[in-house]
């Protein structure tokens, strides 16, 4: 499945690894809605979970990025283009191609989706979460 939590993203953070959880559920609520094959139309559900998926990924970079700053994270400038492009991706996400073409338009979001965050958290997030570690940061 797109969205499911494994425990290599935990990074030893408990609030960064909530966080980063009801991310995976919240994008699991979309890839199930988009595998919905029945006559309906479902693009107010689909706009509306985007959105709140949208709403909790800024609270999340704005939560993360706080705690880089607060404990003088090196690689900040990083994080906060790698941020500003996933949510300008779900911004520019068209709500035309999601009435038109609704599954085959979701698939594809929640495809980019969870591959970018499963590598932004493997890779980059955990970048921090050593260096705090390494500079006797516990949380």
């Amino acid at each position: 499945m797109a969205f499911e939590w494994k425990d290599r993203y935990n990074l030893g953070i408990p609030e960064i690894d909530k966080q980063h959880q009801k991310l995976f559920e919240i994008g699991a609520r979309v890839y199930d809605l988009a595998m919905i094959n029945d006559d309906y139309d479902h693009y107010d559900e689909i706009m509306e979970l985007l959105q709140e998926l949208l709403n909790y990924t800024e609270y999340h970079f704005r939560y993360e990025e706080e705690l880089m700053s607060k404990y003088q994270y090196s690689d900040i400038g990083q994080q906060k283009d790698d941020h500003n492009f996933y949510v300008q991706k779900i911004k520019s996400i068209s709500s035309r191609d999601i009435d038109s073409e609704q599954q085959k338009t979701t698939l594809e979001i929640v495809d980019f989706l969870s591959q970018w965050i499963s590598s932004h958290i493997t890779f980059s997030d955990r970048k921090y979460a050593m260096e705090f570690k390494a500079k006797g940061i516990t949380f």
